[in-house]
């Protein structure tokens, strides 16, 4: 009787471990089995869709997906970014217009001016005697239009200058309607003084090694010239590296090489931008000019970073090519820019 009691214990106890152990790890089992087992798919019959690639099953309401799971695509490969061309040029319209649209094609004025720069704008302002009309100073609008867009960038100051060769400056200045539209804008006309040329080295010049330039220019964060297309008795033309000899002392010396002299000169003073001014060109006679036969009205604004550039460009509207101007062959030659134009980006705007 007693063995038969303790078989009977133990197998009520086995039993009873059995019994146990079925309650809590069949539970257990079936979370396992619902969390990492695949749930059972529908059959489907052959030709039929499956549920979710066409109409929901028939028997099934179809759950609207939760918004966490939606994503955005990323995209195979980046945005290309676009680059500014090397030059614009804007034709027809209104002088003003004209000078933003070319603007607007290389990126803005905010790319060659910044909040809180000192700006010096050098037109053509070189005699006393003749209004805009005659081409041989730079539209007044064209100018003005500069002015009010560096302060539109955030500008600190914008001075406009001029050094003339042909009558007092003040009365330069009001003559060719540059000061009335530079003042409307909110810039500064300031006559250069004798007493701030300096002399500076040029140490990438070939011939002129060292000459007396106008310090403020020297000094400002950022220069813009802007010369007016024109004819010149000994240059051929006067654009933007000729526009240049407005801001030294001693001219009469750079008539020597002129072409040479005028890339010493630039690779020193490098504008940041040269804004062409071809609202009216003169063809004959130039610099001065007086007779309004030899202009020829093309509203034409040529702009670029790269000076010799805008030269080479601005010669073809006289029917000349690039390398007809030896300031051009000798900027190319120094490095200062380029004139392949067959090989340059041109925004026509």
């Amino acid at each position: 009787m007693e063995t038969q009691r303790r078989i009977s214990r133990r197998q009520f106890l086995r039993c009873c471990g059995v019994g146990l152990g079925t309650l809590v790890v069949g539970p257990a089992l079936a979370a396992c089995q619902s969390r990492f087992s695949p749930t059972p798919q529908p059959s489907v019959s052959p030709g039929t869709p499956p549920y979710g690639a066409g109409s929901p099953s028939p028997t099934q309401t179809p759950v609207p997906p939760s918004p966490t799971a939606t994503r955005t695509p990323v995209p195979l490969s980046p945005t290309p970014i676009p680059t500014s061309p090397h030059l614009a040029v804007a034709q027809g319209g209104e002088p003003e217009d004209l000078v933003r649209r070319a603007l607007n094609a290389l990126g803005g004025i905010q790319q060659f001016v910044r909040r809180g720069d000192d700006v010096i704008i050098k037109p053509n302002i070189c005699v006393a005697y003749r209004t805009y009309e005659y081409a041989a100073t730079t539209n007044p609008w064209v100018v003005g239009a500069l002015v009010r867009m560096c302060l539109e960038a955030g500008a600190r100051r914008v001075r406009v200058m001029d050094h003339p060769f042909g009558g007092a400056p003040e009365e330069a200045y009001m003559n060719s309607g540059i000061a009335e539209q530079v003042r409307a804008a909110g810039g500064e006309m300031e006559v250069m003084s004798p007493f701030k040329f300096v002399e500076t080295d040029l140490p990438q010049g070939k011939d002129l090694r060292r000459w007396a330039i106008y310090e403020e220019v020297l000094n400002a964060d950022v220069v813009i010239n802007v010369p007016i297309a024109k004819h010149h008795s000994l240059a051929r033309l006067t654009l933007g590296m000729k526009n240049l000899m407005g801001v030294i002392r001693d001219r009469q010396p750079m008539h020597f090489n002129l072409g040479q002299r005028l890339a010493d000169l630039t690779s020193r003073i490098r504008p940041a931008l040269t804004v062409i001014d071809a609202i009216r060109i003169l063809t004959a006679h130039g610099p001065t000019g007086g007779d309004l036969a030899d202009v020829r009205k093309l509203d034409t604004v040529i702009a670029s970073p790269d000076i010799v550039a805008a030269d080479a460009f601005a010669a073809t509207l006289f029917g000349l090519q690039p390398d007809d101007l030896d300031y051009v062959r000798a900027g190319v030659a120094m490095g200062l820019g380029r004139s392949d134009l067959e090989n340059l980006t041109i925004a026509y705007v």
